[in-house]
């Protein structure tokens, strides 16, 4: 369960399905940001291609370190972003009930 009290920031990848479109976002409250990103309420990339399966994150402590972190990812090259989900999530499970709980 990701502890929302102290001030957390969060790099996090979206995927449409496994192997399929991913958005790298960031964060301060992780739950809420997947929510909309789920609730599709804001037209947006991840509305248009159906990205909504929270597949890996990173907390940190400070949003300078979060940001350097989501542009280095996003300059990724796509085998690179998978390696990385398959070696933390290597189903592509959806994180998210994890994270936020029971609904």
């Amino acid at each position: 369960m990701v502890c929302m009290g102290a001030h957390h920031y969060y790099v996090y990848i979206l995927a449409s399905k496994i192997g399929g479109t991913l958005y790298i976002g960031v964060t301060n409250d992780l739950i809420r940001r997947v929510a909309e990103h789920k609730s599709k309420l804001i037209e947006s990339f991840t509305e248009k291609y159906d990205v909504a399966r929270l597949v890996y994150f990173e907390q940190f402590d400070d949003p300078e370190n979060a940001i350097k972190r989501e542009k280095r990812l996003k300059k990724w090259n796509r085998a690179w972003k998978i390696r990385l989900i398959e070696q933390h999530n290597p189903n592509w499970d959806d994180l998210y009930p994890e994270i936020a709980g029971p609904p």
